[in-house]
């Protein structure tokens, strides 16, 4: 590579974006051309005056050619006046005869006009000859310069037309990054889009079968107390509850409903004060809160103004007008009615609703609800309101039903239950947010960090009972211990289940290098949570044919 492209490398090598990097590298081509037509300019211009002044100098040795040949002439007309009269004086003293001496002057007479003639012609000749010598050198010198004028003015001109043309490439570039960069944000929306109305039906599907297994639950409590009549009431409503939750009906407490796109505009801020306030695993639950409290409209979204710790607006409804203020008071609200509520982990749903109602009602509610009722119950908030309404002589005292109001945007829960391991699948869901990975690489028996991956699926299978299997690799440990008990399928296996291994490769070598826990899957993808995903316990997606999917490890539930 030459001096100049790595000069240019090195230019160049700190811009922010493709279009950033076409603008500089046209404006310093424009700059070049302007560059060299000034020096062509300057180049033509010196070369005029020196082509000047030779042709000044030649004129000057002309003229002095010119006057060295006139003194030469005068030199010889002198020496033939002296000769004259050298004759004329011999005449005189009469040293020649008569006759003779009139030949002699008639005759230097002669030779004297004859030298005087051609001597007078030579001055005009050569007189004649220094001015065409000037003028053509002074007419030679002005063509020239006119030349070298108009050879610089064209290649200015050049130039001008060329940095034209670059500015409107320059324009013109920038123009089309422009349009790939809105290219790319219409299909980032749509793909955002299609992501949410995915998980929208399986999170329905995931309410549908939670709401079969509690009434499952029910059903057997209600035989083994032997109460007949109240299993015929709960199959009755057991079947009626899944017809609704399968087939339509959505208005029922169970059904999943997806946050707006005003509330997922939030996320950065509510993931901020989360982890600041620690509580980064229930992200989703704040969201929920701001959705039903707004649906994140206003400037006051968490309608956080009347809470305890407002210190610096109104103690009145949409008080607060700075909606990340009004986010980092919620959060701290509801970390304390959380820690009040004792819960504890994001799907310890019978606090979580606790909590609920004292983020409503206040943290008064939940201390009496635990003291009086040992938790919380519907019966109970309705007794609290309308206690507190008629001490405060109100019409009416909160929202007796905020807890069910909240999570139907509330996603985490309603696992995956249609067969699998549920607990494993609770107990993973209770670590997201974890960062760092330290309770089970140190479970697993290490004094420092590894990666970790691998140490988080065998810790959530010991959680759940499960002393099988145990492994801190993948590609050595993991999918050997599968794969030779016949526990094992390639990717696009359709029989996967909740609380399965899924295995990854991402070099595409035939060497697994990641593990994660099988969450459920829809029609076109699996949904995973996985330790050590950026350092952190995360819930992902990925297609059913991903081409990175090594296979999974099947726990034959």
């Amino acid at each position: 590579m030459g001096i100049k492209e790595k000069a240019e490398q090195g230019y160049y090598a700190d811009e922010n974006s493709a279009t950033e990097y076409a603008e500089d590298r046209i404006s310093y081509a424009a700059d070049r051309v302007k560059d060299e037509g000034i020096h062509q300019f300057n180049k033509q211009g010196q070369k005029a005056v020196k082509t000047t002044q030779k042709n000044i100098g030649k004129a000057k040795d002309k003229i002095s050619d010119f006057k060295q040949s006139r003194a030469v002439k005068a030199a010889e007309q002198k020496a033939a006046q002296n000769m004259s009269e050298q004759h004329g004086l011999q005449i005189r003293h009469g040293a020649a005869s008569r006759s003779s001496a009139t030949d002699v002057s008639q005759t230097a007479k002669s030779q004297l006009i004859k030298t005087r003639q051609q001597g007078q012609k030579m001055i005009k000749s050569t007189a004649r000859n220094a001015e065409k010598a000037v003028k053509t050198t002074a007419k030679g010198t002005v063509k020239t310069t006119e030349k070298g004028i108009k050879t610089a003015q064209a290649t200015s001109k050049a130039a001008i037309k060329t940095t034209e043309t670059s500015v409107k490439t320059a324009q013109a570039a920038k123009a089309s990054a422009k349009t790939a960069q809105k290219a790319s944000q219409a299909a980032k929306a749509t793909a955002k889009a299609t992501a949410e109305a995915t998980k929208a039906t399986v999170r329905a599907t995931i309410a549908a079968v939670k709401a079969i297994i509690a009434g499952t639950k029910a059903l057997i409590s209600a035989l083994i107390a032997g109460g007949w009549i109240a299993v015929v009431i709960i199959l009755i409503v057991v079947l009626l509850g899944c017809a609704v939750s399968l087939f339509g009906g959505g208005s029922g407490s169970n059904a999943y409903t997806p946050v707006s796109a005003e509330v997922e505009a939030y996320e950065p801020l509510i993931q901020k004060y989360a982890k600041q306030y620690g509580i980064p695993e229930y992200v989703e639950l704040i969201k929920a809160v701001m959705m039903q409290e707004s649906g994140g409209r206003g400037l006051d979204p968490m309608q956080a103004a009347e809470g305890s710790f407002n210190t610096r607006y109104p103690y009145e409804p949409n008080g607060i007008k700075d909606p990340e203020y009004s986010i980092e008071c919620s959060v701290q609200e509801l970390k304390a009615a959380l820690i009040s509520a004792e819960v504890e982990n994001p799907i310890d749903m019978e606090h979580i609703k606790l909590a609920l109602q004292g983020y409503n009602f206040g943290n008064g509610y939940i201390s009496w609800a635990k003291t009086n009722y040992g938790g919380y119950s519907y019966a109970n908030a309705v007794e609290f309101s309308t206690m507190q309404a008629a001490r405060l002589g109100w019409d009416s005292y909160g929202d007796t039903q905020y807890p069910a109001h909240v999570l139907r945007y509330y996603p985490y829960g309603r696992a995956f239950t249609s067969g699998g391991n549920q607990a494993i699948v609770e107990v993973a869901l209770t670590q997201l947010g974890n960062e760092g990975g330290q309770p089970y690489w140190s479970w697993y028996g290490f004094n420092s960090r590894v990666e970790w991956c691998a140490c988080f699926v065998s810790w959530c299978y010991n959680q759940a009972g499960k002393s099988e299997p145990r492994f801190a690799g993948c590609e050595w440990q993991g999918v050997p211990w599968f794969q030779s008990r016949g526990q094992w399928g390639a990717r696009g296996y359709e029989n996967i289940a909740p609380g399965d291994a899924i295995f990854f490769d991402w070099d595409l070598d035939g060497v697994a290098d990641h593990v994660g826990l099988v969450l459920g899957r829809d029609g076109s993808r699996v949904y995973t949570v996985e330790g050590n995903s950026g350092d952190a316990c995360k819930i992902k997606s990925y297609d059913l044919n991903y081409q990175c999917i090594k296979g999974y490890g099947l726990m034959n539930w």
